[in-house]
């Protein structure tokens, strides 16, 4: 039988939560919900017959208001009673009416859908900083229960961070918990360095550093042989391997005598056990502006944070969820590792980013492995959403045809909603695709204005996207616009119309198809990674 797929939904995760995640089907779950980043979020979330559902509505901001919505969502949180009401109740009356405090009624419901989808044996980790991490402690005590706390993690994200009134803050918090006493746990470790292995004078020869052991463990025990010659043990002591052990650590020049000839075997820093990983984390470097791995999203975290977490909190073929999936970071890695994943973001600018990142990553056969559930799918739900929200109608049009949404600035945007880069040829310059995507009404002007935005831009190819069929006269204005000439030889039209019953269907621009990379950042291809689990030292055979 198939395995089933991956999941990546777009929408509100406490609908997507409350609809189509199953109790305890979660081994795994990450979240680093935004705080603070002055960020809009809207949703939308549309059913496959186009019929709206009540989660189709501007769902939060990111600046944290408290208004009329977050004391209802308060309210219908304390009535239901239990420590999760006790808890948000004491918050009310200590922060009031605050940005804080509608952060947390937010938060609320959802950890409590969390709780009810993660696995008996199941972790979770809320990332956050300092600002909120006491709060969302206290929280998730009240939702798992204090008994259930693991571990305050301490991530240092960056380095030399000045400030003139105060320390420097460099460190984010992971909140540690498990639904139940026992849970999957990979104990993390480092490989032993010259640095930890410290302790112990340390030699070298051809197979790398080591340090000398005893070969004798408590207990009288007989003698041994060491290259043809017998060696009692010390009084009180016994030989730790038989002869055919000390046969096969001599042959492979694990022994060694010292200049009163008693043997002592090489202990290999290599084969030392790992140096556990506590809860201060300096060795996770935060991504720089020349990172390989980044992707220029705001709020993208290290990959090595993702498999520390992964690899120790759970296993091969468990299921991870992260309900904040931003960029993609944890489900690139859940996939990477052999994890089941669900992912949820609520901008179809980020779906669209992810479903790249899996392909650059892992091929394009990647996508027959997963569902997107909550984008359009047919004219129907298209246009549900560009009557709800205009630009995520956009992101989700862009997304299509592999293009990226424009910077958008207040004022003007130029015409320009999206673009797309590519190269033709050895020089090393990007070529330019420019996108206008309309969800009206459409006419001729502004397929003309759209050829003026590429003589300005000096744009190669220019694309406009819209609903209703092109007109003759559109169709004109778009042909007399002429064909781009390719270095090849091969030409293209320079200016084309594509609706949106078109790109359902498959097609796309017509433009040279190879080196796409230009347009976003090209996501590594993705490596199996080697888990930091506990290294075994070699055994002694009894």
């Amino acid at each position: 039988m198939a395995s089933e797929k991956n999941k990546l939904y777009y929408g509100d995760n406490l609908d997507v939560l409350q609809r189509y995640v199953k109790d305890e089907s979660v081994d795994l779950i990450y979240l680093d919900p935004p705080f603070n980043s002055r960020q809009d979020y809207n949703v939308l979330f549309a059913e496959k017959d186009g019929s709206q559902s009540s989660s189709q509505i501007h769902a939060f901001e990111d600046t944290w208001e408290w208004n009329i919505e977050a004391e209802r969502t308060l309210e219908q949180i304390i009535e239901k009673g239990g420590r999760v009401a006790d808890a948000l109740r004491s918050f009310r009356t200590f922060l009031g009416g605050s940005d804080m405090m509608a952060y947390l009624a937010m938060m609320a419901p959802r950890l409590v859908e969390l709780r009810r989808v993660l696995k008996e044996t199941g972790s979770i980790y809320l990332h956050c900083d300092p600002t909120a991490s006491h709060y969302l402690k206290i929280l998730m005590d009240a939702v798992f229960g204090p008994q259930f706390f693991r571990n305050e993690v301490v991530w240092e994200r960056t380095t030399g961070r000045k400030s003139g009134k105060q320390y420097g803050r460099v460190h984010d918090i992971l909140l540690f918990f498990s639904r139940g006493e026992k849970t999957s746990w990979n104990p993390p470790a480092k490989p032993q360095t010259e640095a930890t292995a410290k302790g112990h004078d340390l030699l070298r020869d051809e197979g790398g550093l080591y340090r000398l052991s005893d070969l004798t463990g408590a207990g009288q025990g007989p003698p041994r042989v060491f290259d043809g010659k017998t060696i009692d043990p010390p009084h009180g002591r016994h030989w730790a391997f038989d002869q055919e052990g000390l046969d096969r650590l001599w042959s492979e020049g694990r022994i060694t005598k010292s200049r009163r000839g008693k043997p002592r075997m090489k202990t290999y820093i290599k084969d030392l056990a790992g140096v556990a990983i506590r809860d201060i984390w300096t060795d996770i470097r935060p991504l720089n502006s020349a990172a390989a791995e980044r992707l220029g999203y705001d709020t993208q975290k290290p990959e090595a944070l993702l498999e520390r977490i992964i690899n120790a909190s759970s296993n091969e073929r468990d299921m991870v969820l992260d309900p904040f999936c931003g960029c993609g970071t944890t489900v690139q890695v859940a996939q990477r590792l052999n994890r089941r994943w669900i992912g949820i973001d609520i901008t179809h600018l980020a779906i669209g980013l992810i479903k790249k990142r899996l392909s650059d990553a892992f091929g394009p056969e990647i996508r027959s492995t997963y569902d997107v559930i909550g984008e359009p799918t047919d004219y129907a739900g298209a246009a549900a959403l560009a009557a709800e929200n205009k630009y995520q109608f956009q992101w989700w049009a862009l997304g299509q045809v592999g293009a990226r949404p424009a910077e958008q600035k207040k004022g003007a945007d130029r015409g320009i909603d999206g673009r797309l880069y590519f190269h033709d040829d050895d020089s090393g310059h990007s070529k330019q695709i420019i996108f206008s995507v309309k969800a009206g009404s459409v006419s001729v002007p502004q397929v003309r204005d759209l050829e003026g935005v590429l003589d300005h831009e000096k744009a190669q190819i220019g694309v406009f996207i819209c609903f209703e069929e092109p007109t003759r006269p559109m169709l004109r204005q778009a042909a007399e616009a002429g064909l781009y000439k390719s270095s090849d030889g091969t030409t293209y039209p320079k200016l084309q119309i594509l609706t949106v019953e078109q790109i359902l269907k498959g097609k796309q621009p017509e433009y040279p198809l190879h080196r796409r990379d230009a347009t976003f950042k090209k996501a590594p291809r993705s490596r199996p990674a080697v888990a930091e689990n506990l290294i075994l030292p070699l055994l002694p055979r009894e």
